[in-house]
């Protein structure tokens, strides 16, 4: 989740930028930028845990470009196209946190509410 955050973010400053990106020939459809940008936050999740050995940033950009069939140029200048679009973006990644949501809910059996919930518990609230 600090991850798409963090994309989020860097995302979103660029897209205050002023200038306006071409829409690229080769624009990757939206639904499946989505299914990409789950992909990323599930796998470098793995990655920053450690779980089962992780894995290199160079396999998770293999494994993307592969199951995908896409090239790598054609992957940063969509991510980059709809990067330029704030509330579109925000939209694509609210889509994403909903997918995380949903596998956690598989997971734990718990809403994410459900789990934020300090009710019978010492830990702080997240908001």
């Amino acid at each position: 989740m600090k991850k798409i955050f963090f994309f989020c973010v860097v995302f979103l400053a660029v897209s205050c930028n002023n200038s306006v990106i071409e829409k690229p020939s080769n624009l990757i459809e939206k639904d499946k930028m989505v299914d990409i940008l789950y992909d990323i936050s599930l796998l470098e999740t793995v990655k920053s845990q450690g779980i089962k050995r992780g894995f290199t940033q160079s396999e998770i950009n293999q494994y993307i470009l592969k199951k995908y069939k896409i090239d790598s140029l054609q992957l940063i200048s969509s991510n980059k196209y709809y990067a330029s679009d704030a509330e579109e973006y925000k939209k694509m990644f609210e889509k994403v946190k909903a997918k995380l949501d949903e596998d956690d809910k598989k997971v734990t059996g718990k809403t994410a509410a459900e789990k934020n919930s300090t009710e019978n518990s010492d830990a702080p609230k997240v908001y």
